[in-house]
């Protein structure tokens, strides 16, 4: 499926047919935008023939599980940015590539799923609303701030993940903490292998290796790398939040297995001072005094629940449960 937008003198055009785009970019003043969600080998074929797309470039943008990258061709670049997204359900983050091939007057994206920025930013530049029409940059740039500004919302929903489960360690809602820190640890560090190398791939448009980006919009995208810089830095306060949180979940864990230990150990001792007596009294030797007395039962049970009294109360003063 694919979405071709064409802007020119007097505003947009419409336009189906892809075989138009090669006549299309040699008319002055005119920009294209092309959008292509899980595209066909035909399509892929006409970019290669319509925009000139090296192979390599056109391989890159079908391959999966893709590392955010840049890479500099003649007269256009190469982009793979990420959208992030946050699945409320699975309680997880959802990444989504969108490949970017960005010329002085094109946008062609490729992505293999909906995402909502790419048809929001359309719809702002077809409304001539917060997006200039005359320059691809100003779409480019709109397109990847709306994303950015995304990754703010989803780190606030790990943000609020991470509350909880500092606030289940010290609760009684413990038996899923552990799981629930790896889970966001595992989150957050695939989250930052997107964000450090977007951060990077804003420092290659800043150089202005191919000119995309007028002068004066360069403070614009500078705000977007300051964006990024943010995010990897909060991400990184977050993992150290989590380390924190594990580390005082194993040291609660700890604690409640040596008290464990002691009551287990006070109880033994009670019970080894109790089997001391009743040891004594199974001897069966014939001249023990008590053998022969009414009263040596009695005395023998009374004398270790006195035992058990003893050691509990010197136990408890002691403060040793």
């Amino acid at each position: 499926m694919h979405t071709l937008t064409v802007f020119q003198r007097h505003g947009f055009q419409a336009v189906t047919d892809l075989d138009q785009i090669s006549d299309l970019l040699m008319q002055p003043r005119t920009l294209i935008w092309l959008d292509l969600e899980q595209p066909t080998s035909s399509e892929i074929e006409r970019l290669r023939v319509e925009f000139g797309f090296h192979p390599l470039a056109l391989e890159d943008a079908l391959q999966e599980h893709e590392q955010p990258k840049i890479e500099t061709y003649p007269g256009y670049y190469l982009i793979i940015f990420y959208s992030v997204g946050y699945n409320a359900s699975e309680r997880s983050l959802q990444f989504l590539p969108i490949t970017l091939f960005v010329g002085a007057n094109y946008l062609v994206s490729i992505r293999s799923g909906p995402v909502s920025h790419v048809q929001q930013t359309l719809a702002r530049w077809q409304g001539n609303s917060q997006v200039p029409g005359y320059q691809i940059s100003s779409v480019l740039y709109a397109l990847i701030d709306a994303i950015v500004d995304d990754y703010f919302v989803v780190l606030d929903r790990i943000g609020e993940q991470i509350d909880e489960v500092e606030g289940a360690i010290f609760s009684h809602r413990r038996n899923e903490v552990a799981s629930g820190i790896f889970a966001l640890k595992k989150d957050l560090l695939l989250f930052r292998r997107i964000v450090a190398p977007e951060r990077d791939i804003l420092n290659v448009l800043l150089r202005q290796e191919v000119r995309i980006f007028q002068p004066r919009e360069l403070a614009y995208v500078r705000d977007v790398y300051d964006h990024l810089v943010r995010l990897t830095e909060s991400i990184d306060l977050y993992r150290d939040l989590l380390s924190n949180a594990l580390d005082s979940y194993l040291s609660l864990q700890g604690n409640q297995l040596n008290q464990l230990v002691k009551v287990l150990t006070l109880w033994s001792i009670i019970l080894m001072a109790c089997s001391l007596v009743a040891g004594i009294y199974g001897m069966n030797f014939v001249f023990m005094p008590e053998l022969q007395q009414p009263w040596g039962y009695p005395f023998a049970l009374s004398l270790m629940l006195i035992i058990a009294v003893g050691l509990s109360i010197y136990f408890k003063r002691r403060n040793w449960w």
